[in-house]
């Protein structure tokens, strides 16, 4: 087998692989034995027929397609490891040469990280992020607790905003009762934009045991196309209104949600946890600052399969994430009104940053020298440990099996992190 650079311009090498003959027979009677039971030949029992005979009926060259899939990969990887090439994105392959008793030869453009300096990331100028918390902000987090411990109460006044309706009903398209259109007790908050656009207004004002006639149209990006742009009627019936009755705002109420007795100390409290909140997202944000002025520093230009590399991982994110919430892409998509294709665009600037962001903490730690010691590890399994309840041994065995490198090389990116913002000035 033999490995060479034919070509290297800008972010890109091109490579040339030449795989042995036999190896390349090897991997033809591997697909010949993995694929033989598909072959029926007048004579001989299913999956029975020789290799000869099945290449004589349907061609010379009918395994070459899951051998080359079989070796590609294989001897691409070993041409990157005896090349010393390190790729960042997918490459583009093509079979130059392939035929019965004869060497397969592939050629590969690869793209390449491109090769950059880095100066002046010392003494950088950033502006500082305060961390301020204000007497509004503890009000408003009061303010979610007393919605959180806040009950309801039936009315006998007309529906307003902000209440909570329960009603029956059953929606039409024409005289067609369509399915998933029928309820009977749903419960509504008036404002909340939970049913279809214009639907929560036009209950405003009814009373209870009152029958309303609610006109709205589907929106044209809809679940369901067959209710897609449709005109539509639910004929409602209200059958209690509730507000949302909130607990007085003293003593008592810090007593009940809290471990303190008055509301002086309750209040106390809440600024407390806020201002630290708010100083570990100043932090963090001072942080995310230092990167990008020193990502702002790299002048060359970025392979765009590079980018497109980041968004196929975000886009993996993204659809782990939306998994979660019982979503799949598509119907992401589809509720939005968009496209994947919409969806990668707008990720395009983000994946940008990321690669940027990528490329110079790896500069500065190779500049810098960067490493991570053996108590740095110990340290950080200390805390993994103590932050998951497990024993600390338990904790090594699980990284020493899966993801050692990985744990290594996140702690030396985030002492990298840590270099550039001690050496930052901020302003």
């Amino acid at each position: 087998m033999s490995y060479e650079i034919l070509k290297k311009e800008n972010s890109e090498v091109t490579i040339k692989v030449t795989v042995p003959a036999q190896d390349f027979e090897k991997a033809v009677m591997s697909a010949y034995n993995k694929n033989k039971g598909k072959f029926n030949l007048p004579g001989f029992r299913k999956g029975k027929a020789p290799k000869a005979l099945i290449e004589k009926q349907y061609g010379e060259g009918v395994f070459f397609e899951d051998a080359v899939n079989e070796l590609l990969p294989v001897y691409y990887e070993k041409a990157l490891d005896a090349l010393s090439i390190e790729p960042v994105a997918r490459p583009d392959i093509d079979i130059e040469e392939v035929a019965k008793g004869a060497d397969m030869v592939f050629t590969a453009v690869v793209t390449v990280a491109p090769e950059f300096t880095l100066e002046g990331y010392k003494g950088i100028e950033v502006e500082t992020i305060h961390a301020e918390v204000t007497d509004e902000m503890v009000d408003a987090e009061i303010e979610k607790t007393r919605n959180m411990n806040a009950r309801l109460v039936s009315v006998t006044r007309p529906v307003q905003k902000d209440d909570t309706v329960v009603m029956n009903y059953k929606g039409f398209v024409g005289d067609h009762q369509f399915e998933g259109g029928t309820a009977d007790n749903q419960e509504l908050v008036i404002g909340s934009g939970r049913f279809i656009p214009g639907f929560e207004d036009q209950l405003i004002g009814a009373n209870v045991g009152d029958h309303v006639d609610v006109n709205v149209t589907f929106p044209e990006v809809y679940h369901s196309e067959e209710l897609a742009g449709k005109e539509a009627v639910f004929h409602v019936t209200i059958n209690d209104i509730k507000f949302k009755e909130l607990p007085a705002l003293d003593d008592e109420f810090a007593k009940d949600v809290s471990e303190f007795d008055t509301l002086e100390a309750y209040k106390a409290n809440i600024k407390s946890e806020l201002q630290v909140s708010a100083a570990d997202s100043a932090k963090a944000a001072q942080r995310d600052k230092v990167i990008d002025k020193v990502a702002d520093l790299i002048t060359v230009e970025i392979p765009a399969k590079m980018v497109e590399a980041e968004i196929d991982g975000m886009m993996r994110e993204f659809d782990q994430q939306l998994k979660y919430q019982g979503l799949s892409l598509d119907q992401y998509v589809q509720f939005t009104g968009g496209s994947l294709e919409s969806l990668r665009e707008q990720m395009k600037t983000d994946a940008l940053t990321r690669v940027k962001t990528s490329m110079v903490i790896e500069k500065v730690m190779i500049q810098e020298n960067i490493e991570v010691s053996e108590e740095d590890v110990e340290a950080e399994l200390d805390k993994i440990a103590e932050m998951q309840k497990r024993d600390k041994a338990e904790i090594k065995k699980l990284f020493e099996r899966d993801n050692y490198e990985y744990l290594k090389s996140n702690l030396k990116s985030r002492k990298t992190v840590d270099f550039l913002v001690e050496n930052a000035k901020f302003i």
